[in-house]
């Protein structure tokens, strides 16, 4: 299932919301080279979050394997700042677009409940939540994690609680047949919360690469959490009356 929409209208200027996209964006070319070689290896290297390294868990000159012609050499420099920088680095185009199109369908509501500044803050916090976790899961573990799913994850978490009955419309693939279904957001949003858990599973007994599924359900949690700091109570009023008849929480 892909949400593509929701019935969940604005009153602000969604710029925050946009600024981000467009940091990820200029990441991926300016950075990562649009995912050429020898650029994507060396980003997600030198910026990524590798745990192991962060919390001087591995030996300095320790070699990892991304791909067939891709190694990383762990412990040569300082990485207090890799929690932050991977939030804006990706590892490939559709990792990229899916997680600006999540961004888009349910960040700009979340700007709209706290203001642009606020906002900003909140998703980076979100974002070293959803790093936390992680670690906390892992701590010597030596794959680099790259992506805003993290932060992402906290803006869904704090959607479901401010909009848990929003419709969102969602694409859904039954092999070659494509339809489209709209549910509530707690229905769309708690089903991919469950995923990430049941995913995360197998990473408790020992250390897999791919998508790190505690970082994305650390983030949602955090998001659920911090949204009751983060939300700005005048405008979430002013919303009331635009947002009610869709469903407002």
């Amino acid at each position: 299932m892909f949400p593509y929409r929701d019935d969940n209208p604005t009153v602000l200027p969604p710029v925050a919301t946009v600024a981000i996209i467009i940091a990820n964006v200029l990441a991926w070319v300016l950075i990562q080279g649009l995912g050429s070689e020898p650029a994507l290896t060396r980003s997600v290297c030198t910026l990524g979050l590798i745990p192991g390294e962060l919390l001087h868990q591995v030996e300095a000159g320790t070699r990892v394997r991304l791909g067939p012609a891709a190694d990383c050499i762990l412990g040569g420099t300082p990485t207090w700042y890799t929690p932050v920088t991977s939030m804006f680095l990706h590892g490939g185009w559709l990792h990229l677009i899916g997680n600006m199109w999540f961004l888009w369908v349910f960040g700009n509501n979340i700007e709209d409940s706290m203001g642009h500044l606020r906002y900003i803050l909140f998703y980076l916090i979100c974002g070293l939540g959803a790093a936390a976790a992680q670690m906390v899961v892992n701590p010597a573990s030596t794959i680099p994690m790259v992506g805003a799913s993290g932060a992402i994850s906290g803006i869904m978490g704090a959607y479901i609680v401010l909009y848990p009955r929003v419709r969102v419309h969602m694409l859904v693939f039954l092999g070659f047949f494509i339809t489209t279904i709209a549910v509530p957001a707690w229905v769309m949003l708690g089903y991919w919360f469950l995923l990430q858990v049941l995913g995360g599973l197998p990473a408790l007994a020992q250390e897999s690469g791919g998508v790190a599924f505690w970082a994305h359900a650390g983030g949602f949690i955090a998001g659920m959490v911090l949204i009751w700091l983060f939300r700005n109570r005048t405008l979430v009023a002013r919303r009331t009356k635009l947002v009610s008849p869709y469903g407002w929480g």
